[in-house]
């Protein structure tokens, strides 16, 4: 049977077994230089507008682009970090008196309930105290071992794998800024002449696509940030803005999402007796739960050329795939294949 298998057979079977194993072992660890390529064909249109109005050589127009968006991403960066410091260090040391009015609050609960189920049969009723009681002392030696200082000791060790990881997404992303056109010419000069042309044209619709994608993304974002900021202006001014900003980026963790912030949020103000807030919190956990299944599918759809089941599916199993990476790569994957579609370099003409 392998005997009838052609040479060209036999080179598609090798290059998707190696796609494989690229996606399955190398692509997890290469996030950084996937983020910071992707991030340069994103600037690519402003560095080309910079050469063209004001006659820029590539290197002076890369560096003006690359210093813009360091001053951008270490503003954004630096007040957002020193925020998020000084509330994990009042949360720290609040945490004690948060859990003791959280116990206030289920002891009053408790003494309402036995007051209801006084008529009720005292083994029974024993026995659903014993198990809350239970319950309740695990969750607060969960929670007092959770926010100990060696486990936020461990937390601020793992911010060096971090550091080196993003100065080497900067270091990439200044490479790839200014060796693209190198890279495309190289792969050209790899290929015939009507071969060039159809990647072009692909590239052409591929980088008209990825714009729109990350467009998308943007204007997803800016809607999830604004809603935010605004409802917390309204429900606690006082740290509306640093909490916005914490909802706007866990947001972007796909599934989980805001909902990981504001549901405890929202179920700590119920147990201390302030339903109005909790209630609020809540409903603008469900608001931008929906903003992010239902708007971004649409949006999405509406930038990139896909419709919006499609770029569901894609976002799905994607993230299902490879994780959280796999979230953004899952739509990309599919408009390559529609742009190589297009072009004619994927024949697809399936007839049952």
């Amino acid at each position: 049977m392998l005997k009838n298998i052609t040479k060209r057979q036999w080179t598609i079977l090798f290059t998707l077994i190696a796609l494989l194993v690229v996606g399955y072992f190398i692509l997890p660890i290469s996030i950084p230089l996937i983020l910071a390529f992707f991030t340069a064909l994103f600037f690519n249109p402003l560095i080309r507008l910079l050469m063209r109005r004001f006659r820029f050589k590539r290197t002076l127009a890369v560096t003006i682009i690359f210093l813009i968006f360091l001053l951008i991403l270490g503003t954004i960066g630096t007040y957002t970090t020193t925020k998020a410091i000084g509330q994990v260090v009042k949360l720290t040391e609040n945490a004690p008196t948060y859990i003791s009015n959280v116990e206030t609050v289920l002891l009053n609960l408790q003494s309402d309930i036995e007051a209801f189920t006084e008529d009720w049969p005292e083994t029974f009723v024993q026995e659903v105290e014993t198990t809350i009681t239970d319950n309740l002392q695990s969750l607060e030696v969960q929670i007092m071992e959770y926010i100990q200082i060696d486990n936020i000791a461990q937390m601020i060790l793992k911010v060096p794998d971090f550091l080196i990881s993003f100065i080497v997404y900067l270091i990439a992303l200044f490479l790839f800024m200014l060796d693209l056109p190198n890279l495309r010419n190289k792969m050209y000069g790899m290929m015939t002449e009507q071969t060039q042309e159809k990647f072009k044209f692909m590239n052409a619709r591929l980088a008209y696509v990825l714009i729109g994608f990350l467009k998308a993304q943007f204007l997803v974002s800016l809607i999830i940030f604004i809603v935010t900021f605004i409802t917390l202006l309204i429900i606690t001014p006082e740290i509306a803005l640093i909490m916005s900003i914490i909802i706007w980026l866990v947001d972007l963790i796909p599934i989980i999402g805001s909902i990981i912030i504001l549901a405890p949020w929202s179920l700590y103000m119920f147990l201390t007796g302030d339903l109005l807030m909790g209630t609020q919190l809540g409903i603008l956990a469900i608001v931008l739960l929906t903003i992010r299944r239902t708007i971004e599918p649409k949006i999405m759809g509406h930038h990139i050329g896909l419709k919006p089941l499609p770029t569901l599916i894609a976002m799905y199993i994607g993230l299902q795939l490879i994780g959280i990476l796999g979230f953004f790569l899952g739509p990309i994957v599919v408009i390559i294949f529609n742009s190589a579609r297009e072009a004619g370099i994927i024949k697809w003409n399936l007839k049952f």
